[in-house]
């Protein structure tokens, strides 16, 4: 069927909406690559530095970049054009650069100038889960690190959405295991920290697996942070982070917790880490990649976007209050409550007329589930607690609102859709053909219910992801409005 029309006339409503989304696509183009690398890298004749890493560029022989992520081809790509555009300003030749980076599809243009570092395919759109071309790239990337001798500076850059794209099982396990452990991980409601802390365990690349193929001197990490507080070992499972001797039995933790150490389908994964944990028990564990000349900087993160969509709501003419989580959010029902109130708020004081957060909820899936994505999920339930808080009744709500949440990266679950928004017109068109949230909400179908009422938010990937950004917006009050 096809989408409700909740007002085909211009309106206060169409102002509003289009300034939400401005705003919170002011946020997603703050931590766009081509951005960061901009304002952060700075050259000098033979030298480039970012956040007083310098880099001496006429002692190498080469630099050689590899990466993984949603945000890793438009890295590559911005990395190798300002290198390229600054040895051509001198009329000189730049240090050969070569290298490979996994990337998800969609998420970088093949026209891009990257020289001889090539963008691989490692995943469908929307498919966040390891597949065999990851892996054949991940192998790629691993043979090109060992290459690396003293004369090369290794640069790895890495993003949200890295973890699936950078994938070596180790012998024992198979890539169906680590598809199960991902979707069993997502189905019961783990946050991204446990499920990068299982897969650390599960990788000849993650845990500081990468680091410990390189043989040369200088490695470079440089990465845009989908996790939340910036821990560098769970950026893309940290392949430039040592891991602990301690991370099996907190990986076997994190499976009890969630009620999976039972699973079937994971009984492979489990007795692995068993006896890694009794391997560790029997013998001193072994020494830890070597970190000197090892260097990690974090160029965008939440915070950032979070930050620039308040610049764009002053701009606009409104005023924010924010809120940028620094660890991992609750379920996403909890952080939906909060919303609803923050959004209630907005509505019913004169002083703030914006609340902006950033963060990423987890979401506990049925035993059926519908088709949805975590800020699809969350945006319903946060119209569903509204509605039951009689909104929008002008009596009690006497500024109008639109709220909406999407992903940074353009994608929520295994949807073409980044988010989802909604208004009192589009309530109340849903309302007049009986569209009722609460009948989604409860099977995890949020999806379809904004696909039937016409609140889902598409944009196709970003080139980023530095987790999720939610907007609600008032307006100014009707003339016509009660005085509460």
């Amino acid at each position: 069927m096809p989408p409700l029309n909740p007002d085909a006339s211009t309106s206060p409503s169409d102002k509003l909406r289009s300034d939400a989304l401005e705003i919170w696509q002011a946020g997603i183009e703050a931590v766009k690559p081509a951005r960061l690398f901009e304002s952060k890298l700075v050259w000098e004749p033979d030298a480039f530095c970012i956040d007083d890493v310098w880099v001496d560029l006429s002692k190498l022989k080469r630099i050689v970049v590899v990466g993984a992520g949603k945000a890793s081809g438009a890295m590559a790509a911005a990395f190798y054009q300002q290198l390229q555009q600054h040895f051509s300003q001198q009329d000189k030749s730049a240090p050969p650069c070569v290298g490979w980076v996994n990337c998800p599809a969609e998420t970088f243009d093949p026209n891009w100038d990257t020289g001889q570092i090539h963008l691989h395919t490692a995943r469908p759109a929307g498919m966040n889960v390891p597949t065999p071309a990851a892996v054949e790239g991940t192998r790629q990337i691993l043979d090109i690190v060992r290459s690396c001798t003293a004369e090369d500076l290794l640069l790895c850059l890495l993003s949200g959405g890295g973890s699936a794209v950078l994938v070596a099982p180790p012998p024992g396990l198979e890539l169906a295991d680590k598809q199960a452990v991902a979707q069993r991980v997502a189905a019961a409601g783990g946050n991204i920290d446990q499920l990068n802390l299982i897969r650390r365990c599960l990788s000849l690349v993650k845990g500081g697996g990468l680091a410990a193929q390189f043989h040369g001197q200088r490695l470079i990490t440089l990465a845009i942070s989908d996790c939340l507080g910036d821990p560098i070992e769970t950026i893309a499972s940290g392949p430039t982070v040592a891991g602990s001797e301690r991370e099996p039995r907190q990986a076997l933790a994190a499976l009890e917790d969630l009620q999976l150490l039972e699973d079937p389908a994971l009984q492979r994964i489990v007795q692995y880490l068993q006896a890694l944990v009794a391997e560790q028990n029997a013998s001193p564990p072994l020494d830890s990649p070597r970190q000197d000349s090892r260097e990690y900087i974090v160029l965008g993160n939440n915070s950032d976007a979070v930050d620039a969509a308040g610049v764009k709501a002053v701009e606009l003419g409104y005023r924010y209050v924010m809120q940028a989580a620094r660890a991992v959010e609750g379920d996403v029902s909890q952080v939906a409550c909060h919303a609803a109130q923050a959004a209630t708020q907005v509505m019913q004081q004169e002083e703030v007329d914006c609340w902006i957060s950033g963060g990423e909820p987890t979401v506990t899936l049925p035993q059926q589930p519908g088709k949805g994505g975590r800020n699809q999920q969350l945006t319903l339930a946060v119209l569903d607690g509204l509605v039951k808080a009689d909104w929008p009744n002008p009596a009690l709500y006497p500024r109008p609102l639109v709220f909406l949440s999407g992903g940074t990266d353009g994608e929520d679950g295994p949807t073409d859709a980044a988010g989802a928004m909604f208004d009192a017109p589009l309530w109340q068109a849903a309302e007049r053909a009986g569209v009722r949230p609460e009948d989604y909400l409860s099977r995890a179908d949020a999806y379809h219910y904004f696909a039937r009422v016409g609140g889902l938010i598409r944009t196709g990937a970003t080139g980023t992801n530095v987790c999720d950004l939610r907007v609600a917006l008032a307006g100014p009050r009707p003339t016509n409005a009660p005085d509460r």
